[in-house]
């Protein structure tokens, strides 16, 4: 382990929905703590569970006030009783305050490259004349690129990026997906693109819920937001065909409504080897004893399926954003991983059929050989530029 002595790294994690950029942010900053003594790492998440996870020491964070995004987009404070534009106002300013209490070596934004309606754009402006380092973190599919390219050209986000960032780091691999396809990047911030590989999960000594059974499929809707439709197809699929054995482990996700999920806990306790845990903050210990997994393949669900080899079946969301789609098609063609889309598993019977032939599938490692040194080489970036 190296010494950065006193060290800062700032990260941006906006959560306007579900849990992934804050696991994402999460599992970066515990990988560089393990990889650097003296490193302080701080991220800044408008999750409004953030603190229900675990952190490392050394690792924490400051919990910025929380918006929803609604379905068509737009975005709304949690509470009713004030406005979203007060909402930001209290965001933008807690940012800019620790921003300049922190004082960060390097800072690191998630997916938004200006931030929540822009709301980080003056701080990079102002720590970039410090001489602190700016990075962009990407996923490896952002979505469809009509979309993404009338998103951003509004916003003229390829100029600003390349001014604002030092680099921008895309988590997978250049041979999986270009998540800026199709869009006029100039010169100067092609230049700056680094392909870091996806990020590698591994095991830890946390204890996950108690396990229904041994030789168990993992059924994850992420944050559960959006994930009423495929609890209920696999449900509607085990009570179609009592002759599916393995037992089911259902993880709705903290954010599906409450009515929903009460519903799902009565349909399964009229099931055999069925069992619902509403959240679960240690999926990954989960998913890594799972016989076979279900999910909508979302970046943390598929990093994980890659890294503890499991087979899986995706059945990924298409609204408001096409990502889960993209990289579930790209992973079914490479043999990753399973795909079956909504109109299909709403057949009982068809849905029964896929859950009956997984955890016989073939795993991702039996079909192609795949970069997961994304923490690693973020690693070296980082202990080059706090070199320089």
């Amino acid at each position: 382990m190296k010494r950065l002595n006193d060290a800062r790294i700032l990260m941006y994690s906006h959560d306007t929905f579900g849990l992934g950029h804050l696991r994402r942010c999460r599992t970066i900053a515990n990988s560089l703590v393990d990889r650097f003594k003296g490193l302080t790492v701080l991220i800044l998440s408008g999750s409004q569970i953030a603190g229900a996870f675990d952190f490392k020491a050394r690792v924490d964070f400051v919990k910025i006030p929380s918006v929803i995004k609604l379905y068509d987009g737009d975005y709304a404070s949690v509470s009713d009783h004030i406005d979203i534009t007060d909402t930001l106002a209290m965001r933008t300013r807690l940012i800019a305050e620790t921003v300049e209490a922190f004082d960060p070596d390097i800072f690191i934004v998630d997916k938004e490259p200006l931030g929540l309606r822009g709301e980080v754009e003056y701080v990079l402006t102002t720590l970039r004349a410090q001489g602190c380092h700016t990075v962009l973190g990407l996923r490896d599919v952002m979505d469809a690129p009509e979309k993404l390219a009338a998103e951003w050209a509004k916003k003229d986000m390829p100029a600003k990026m390349a001014a604002l960032y030092d680099e921008v780091w895309i988590y997978g691999p250049e041979s999986f997906h270009d998540p800026l396809t199709g869009l006029d990047l100039p010169d100067s911030l092609r230049a700056k693109l680094r392909y870091t590989g996806f990020l590698y999960r591994g095991t830890g000594s946390l204890a996950g819920p108690d396990l229904p059974e041994k030789d168990f499929i993992l059924v994850t809707a992420g944050g559960g937001g959006d994930g009423e439709e495929i609890m209920n197809l696999v449900l509607s699929a085990r009570e179609h065909d009592r002759n599916l054995v393995y037992p089911l482990l259902m993880v709705p996700g903290p954010f599906m409504a409450s009515e929903t999920r009460e519903a799902l806990h009565r349909r399964a306790d009229n099931l055999k080897r069925v069992k619902v845990v509403d959240f679960d903050n240690q999926l990954d210990e989960t998913l890594a004893d799972a016989t076979a997994v279900v999910g909508m393949c979302g970046y943390n669900t598929f990093c994980e399926v890659l890294s503890f080899d499991k087979p899986a079946l995706f059945m990924p969301r298409t609204h408001p954003r096409e990502e889960q789609l993209i990289r579930a098609t790209r992973a079914a063609e490479l043999g990753l991983s399973q795909m079956i889309d909504t109109t299909r598993a709403m057949n009982p019977a068809a849905m029964a059929d896929a859950l009956h032939r997984l955890p016989h599938g073939p795993k991702p490692s039996h079909a192609a050989a795949i970069d997961l040194d994304g923490l690693e080489r973020i690693g070296e970036r980082v202990e080059a530029m706090l070199a320089s």
